[in-house]
């Protein structure tokens, strides 16, 4: 994060968040332009990816399900915005000790213990280590004792659009982006690559709530898409996973994604659909007979 507050500090907050006199490794100006570029960058990566997923991928025939409630997309995205700057104050903490130097992110690819192979080995492990973290939180927000406090409000959203993705209670948002700021103080991490990680983590994010439910057949029972996720937030005790279905299938919580079986959210549209035709069909014959 020092590496965006560098340039931030350079060409975009000084003198407009604070006066040019304050040092630069002065804490309180950190932590303010910290809590500046967090929250912008939140709500930037939000508003944008979501846009573009919810215009270009999302598909609007969803909003026909029964499930989905009135004003939905305005809604999430309120409450994500209103859920952001909380979540941003912790956030910024772990930021902070960051760029105080107590975290093991490394500028050049020379103090990689493993040099670029490091690079590799330190992205997959990466993602195979919030991953679990987030299924083990997930699956606690669950509990009885905590559903009602902390995550009920993101299963509001039945079939979800990409702007539910940051829709989280603040508790529940923050636990579950814990684990990508825990992982660079335990492990060797470089700088841009943990920039680049935290962007495609956003992605995937919003991608799992995007509606888009294809997945190669290969990659059905390996990675938790769309289509799972939307099976998690229909009948709630499955695919609590972000990226894989292991740990689902370890713990007893997977579900093969319904609409990949054609049972899912799109295919009642299409029975209620033609229900309706058929009702319609059969009160017009009713009508013209009637007539004669």
């Amino acid at each position: 994060m020092d590496l965006v507050l560098d340039v931030a500090d350079s060409y975009v907050l000084t003198p407009y968040v604070y006066p040019a006199s304050w040092p630069e490794d002065g804490a309180l100006r950190q932590i303010l332009s910290l809590l500046v570029l967090t929250n912008l960058g939140a709500a930037i990566l939000y508003l944008g990816l979501g846009a573009i997923s919810y215009f270009f991928v999302f598909d609007h025939s969803l909003m026909k399900h029964p499930h989905f409630l009135e004003n939905q997309v305005r809604r999430e995205i309120k409450y994500a915005m209103t859920s952001l700057p909380v979540i941003s104050i912790p956030t910024v903490a772990l930021f902070f000790a960051e760029v105080r130097g107590y975290s093991r992110l490394y500028d050049n690819v020379d103090q990689s213990p493993l040099g670029w192979s490091g690079l590799f080995l330190s992205m997959i492990s990466f993602l195979f280590f919030t991953d679990m973290c987030i299924y083990w939180i997930h699956r606690f927000l669950h509990h009885k004792l905590i559903y009602k406090l902390f995550h009920k409000p993101h299963h509001v959203w039945k079939i979800p659009t990409p702007f539910a993705s940051h829709a989280f209670h603040p508790v529940d948002g923050f636990m579950q982006g814990l684990p990508y700021h825990i992982y660079p103080f335990l492990f060797p991490l470089h700088k841009v690559l943990y920039l680049l990680l935290y962007v495609f983590v956003n992605i995937w994010t919003i991608s799992i709530h995007d509606g888009d439910y294809r997945v190669p057949g290969f990659l059905a029972g390996a990675v938790n898409g769309s289509a799972h996720h939307t099976d998690h937030h229909l009948f709630f005790d499955y695919n609590y996973g972000q990226y894989f279905t292991l740990w689902d299938r370890l713990g007893g919580s997977y579900r093969h994604p319904s609409a990949l079986m054609g049972k899912g959210p799109m295919d009642l549209i299409r029975k209620l659909q033609g229900e309706g035709k058929r009702a319609g069909g059969g009160e017009g014959h009713h009508l013209a007979a009637k007539e004669e």
